[in-house]
Formats: C-alpha cells, structure tokens, sequence
C-alpha cells in the first residue's frame, strides 16, 4: 500500500520526526497506578494554533520548497521558450531577407522533380532545362512559407545554413546512386 506523504517525506529525509517521537525515554514516566492530574491552568482557545508542532513546520517548509522548485521550473521553461521563439523570428527574417526575389519557379514549367520531404514524397515544378540543373546540384529546392522554390546552388547553401530544415534538396553529382533509379526519370 502506498505510504502516506508525511511517511514518503520522513523516507526521503525532507521532515525529521518530533524530538518527542524520536526520543520517548526522555519524557518523565508517571507511576501506572497513580491517575492523571488535570492541568492547573486552563488552555487558551487557539492553543492548537499557537504550538504547532515540529513535524507541521517541517511539512510546510518542504511543500514551500517543492512549490519553489516548480515555479522557478516553469520560469526557466518559459524563458527557454521565449528564446527559442525568438531565434526562430530571427531565422525566418534572415530566410525571407535571402530568398527575396530570388525563386526561380516558373509558372509555366510543367515537369514535376519529385523528392523526399518529411515522410512524404513531395514535388516541384520545374522547366526541362532546371530539371536538368536540379539533377545536376546546380540548382537546390528550398521550403519557404509552405511553398518549395528552385534556387541557386549558393543561395540554397545560404539556406541550410540559416535553418537546415528550409534547405530540402540539394543534389550531389559525384554521388553514387544509392538505387538503379536514374535521377532524370519523370514519373
């Protein structure tokens, strides 16, 4: 059966046990035939409050502790977060001042080059001659606001190195093939 949190918090060594409760041979023992005698002074009503014992300090200093250790937790996480929030501002303003007029798609190009992206087979549309570069390493594709765009080789290399998610293809031609597959196959 679990134990109880005062039982797990003595275990771990957070509270240690009342003097009282650690050391009973300290107390005077009264004889066993002779009865108790009431208090010569009546108890103040909130006596409760006033001598609270050892082990309920020691319970609300350790749960003030762990509520301190997990704010400052979330603190840290939340700072992390706006950081990483931030770099990733900063990168995409870096992609969108690089890529500025320098996409080569063409509205009119009609063969698709397809690669891998993610777990998907994704595509581009490209012109014969641009296939014939992208094949070649000439030209890189690049993901940008959800859209792939062919540019040069440098800017695509610019890319990578901005973010190395936005550079999505950049072809080797001194390679080997990893398959019997010509990279010029349209499909």
């Amino acid at each position: 059966m679990a134990d109880s949190l005062r039982d797990q918090l003595l275990k771990s060594g957070l509270v240690q046990k009342l003097r009282a409760e650690a050391k009973p041979a300290d107390r005077p023992q009264r004889p066993a035939n002779k009865p108790r005698a009431e208090s010569r002074k009546p108890k103040p009503a909130n006596s409760g409050s006033a001598a609270r014992s050892q082990e309920e300090i020691d319970l609300a200093r350790a749960y003030g502790l762990r509520d301190r250790a997990e704010r400052e937790q979330r603190e840290l996480e939340m700072k992390q977060a706006e950081q990483r929030a931030k770099e990733k501002a900063e990168r995409k303003q870096k992609l969108a001042t690089l890529l500025a007029d320098k996409a080569l798609n063409k509205p009119d190009a009609e063969i698709a080059r397809h690669f891998p992206h993610g777990d998907k087979i994704r595509r581009v549309y490209c012109t014969a001659e641009q296939l014939a570069e992208v094949n070649a390493g000439q030209l890189a594709v690049v993901q940008y606001r959800g859209r792939y765009l062919l540019v040069g080789r440098e800017i695509g290399e610019q890319a990578g190195l901005i973010s190395a998610e936005a550079l999505v293809l950049l072809c080797d031609p001194d390679a080997p093939a990893e398959d019997d597959i010509p990279a010029d196959l349209i499909w």
